[in-house]
């Protein structure tokens, strides 16, 4: 014979704001500490997302700083390939995005507007350098089955 249990239930807390994540694939670059006058010194990279046909397709470019210590160490272990000029294919996931305006200083879009998708580089899942995957479980930072390049590949 079971009772009923005077225990008070873990309530779910109530949302206070809206999440927008964004989930894709696209060439990781551009890996930087940025080190402000005032605060904490954080790093960022960017994703040049790919988009539309696969056999041509689109490209947006987020630039996201680096958000949880996962995402953190995995950017970090891909720092080096980056710096080398190697492709470098990530899957990945952000969030808190909003697009902002820029002004090319240089090359042959000198003078033109662009726009770029700020944003907070939560998770990067897998991972190809060069075309070869990365198995992060083998490095020694565990993987995240959620982001498969080999859907794609």
């Amino acid at each position: 014979m079971s009772t009923a249990s005077n225990e008070q239930q873990p309530q779910a807390q109530e949302k206070t704001h809206f999440d927008l994540h964004v989930t894709g694939i696209g060439y990781l670059g551009r890996i930087r500490e940025i080190k402000p006058r005032k605060g904490d010194p954080f790093w960022a990279c960017a994703v040049n997302a790919m988009h539309g046909e696969i056999a041509d397709p689109d490209y947006t470019r987020f630039d996201l700083i680096i958000r949880g210590d996962k995402a953190r160490q995995r950017v970090l272990f891909l720092k080096d390939a980056v710096d080398a000029k190697k492709t470098v294919v990530v899957a990945f996931k952000a969030g808190d995005i909003y697009p902002e305006a820029f002004e090319y200083q240089d090359g042959p879009r000198k003078g033109e507007v662009g726009v770029v998708i700020k944003g907070r580089l939560l998770q990067l899942g897998a991972t190809k350098i060069e075309g070869f995957p990365v198995l992060w479980d083998e490095v020694g930072i565990p993987d995240d089955p959620a982001y498969d390049l080999r859907k794609t590949a």
